[in-house]
């Protein structure tokens, strides 16, 4: 597996976000995004069950990040994103996230995902549309600046 780059700040994966999830991701270097992490109960809607938005962000980013195999500077961003929820997602447990290539072609995509709970119990399932991110928004990225890097 090949373990792909996080950023400072981002909500999912950023290593200096006071607030955020602190998720390492990891690909096979063909068509599938991997996740191995633990919600803690901060993040929780209902007592002991995460919180549906933050269900959609995990989701968001692993489905997102299947643009990035093989080239972890190519960005897209969600147009669509359909999310079915399954069953409560536990905090204070492992929780495995999987994002999949449908189909990346041009500048489209289309990517699946779920979250599974440890018994492989699907939780919550995603869909996406993908697009890649506008030139003038990369033309403007400064990499270094957004803490680009792969963690050790």
């Amino acid at each position: 597996m090949i373990k792909q780059p996080n950023s400072d700040y981002c909500f999912v994966c950023g290593r200096n976000n006071p607030h955020g999830l602190y998720v390492t991701f990891y690909d096979n270097g063909r068509n599938e995004v991997t996740a191995t992490h633990t919600i803690p109960e901060a993040y929780q809607g209902y007592p002991g069950v995460v919180h549906g938005g933050i269900v959609a962000a995990l989701l968001d980013e692993v489905v997102a990040r299947v643009a990035m195999i093989g080239d972890p500077h190519h960005f897209m961003m969600s147009v669509k994103l359909e999310v079915k929820y399954r069953h409560p997602v536990p905090t204070e447990t492992e929780l495995t996230a999987v994002g999949r290539i449908v189909k990346l072609r041009g500048r489209l995509g289309k990517a699946v995902g779920e979250i599974r709970l440890p018994d492989g119990t699907v939780a919550a399932e995603a869909a996406m549309t993908l697009a890649d991110v506008p030139a003038e928004i990369l033309a403007s990225a400064n990499l270094e600046a957004l803490g680009w890097y792969v963690d050790k």
